[in-house]
């Protein structure tokens, strides 16, 4: 049986890189791991607590205190697994307008990304580990035995994630979700520590166009041709 890898997909928001990295993960018996919801927990958090998020000290304190675990899913409403912070189910609130709107801002601030990136590579150098992400290719997994980096317009990003939101009920316009893809778009790409880019040896994959099975489909390709390097055993 081929060696287990461990497999990094990066890419910017409502790329479908969780959806690609949770059919994958399933597909191969992996673990699922999407780090945004790391970071969405922790956002979710200094909402609750009424922190200034403009207060990096505090962000960074916040991070360091909190307990955020991820489960395989224990209840069949849709998710693709159980989040839960400091003990208490936050799966569905970390996907909340106001997460959406200030994630990027909190998970920019060296700190807090700091304080999680030991945890996210413990889990993901076991193997066996399909990590979704902005960094995992370039800082968090820089040895991941395949890197992917999953890309869409900006305008097919807003559309998927308008009619994403539009199915849980929420009500906002194309035109909101799109500004506010545009603003993180340019805060990932721009911040001082680990900003969001493809990494050197990364495959860059594009997915305007292209069903989610036509995209798994290339992907399992690639997972093929990685497992049958020279030194990976049978």
């Amino acid at each position: 049986m081929p060696e287990k890898l461990t497999i990094a997909i990066d890419g910017p928001a409502a790329s479908g890189k969780s959806t690609l990295a949770l059919a994958l993960s399933k597909e191969l018996g992996y673990l699922f791991f999407d780090t945004g919801v790391i970071y969405r927990a922790v956002t979710l958090a200094a909402l609750q607590r009424g922190i200034d998020l403009s207060d990096a000290a505090a962000l960074e304190k916040l991070a360091a205190e909190i307990t955020i675990d991820v489960n395989p899913p224990s209840v069949a409403d849709g998710r693709p697994t159980d989040v839960l912070l400091n003990g208490e189910d936050c799966t569905w609130d970390i996907r909340t307008h106001p997460v959406d709107q200030n994630v990027s801002v909190v998970s920019a601030y060296p700190g807090v990304r700091a304080a999680l990136i030991e945890q996210q590579r413990r889990i993901g150098t076991r193997g066996g580990v399909v990590m979704v992400g902005r960094d995992i290719g370039t800082v968090v997994l820089p040895e991941a035995d395949l890197k992917i980096y999953l890309d869409a317009s900006v305008e097919e990003r807003a559309r998927r994630r308008h009619v994403e939101l539009q199915a849980r009920g929420v009500d906002t316009s194309y035109e909101d979700v799109e500004k506010n893809l545009r603003k993180r778009d340019r805060i990932d790409a721009n911040r001082d520590v680990a900003p969001l880019r493809a990494a050197d040896d990364a495959v860059i994959l594009i997915s305007d166009g292209h069903t989610a099975a036509e995209t798994l489909a290339e992907v399992h390709k690639l997972v093929e041709l990685a497992q049958a390097e020279p030194g990976r055993g049978a």
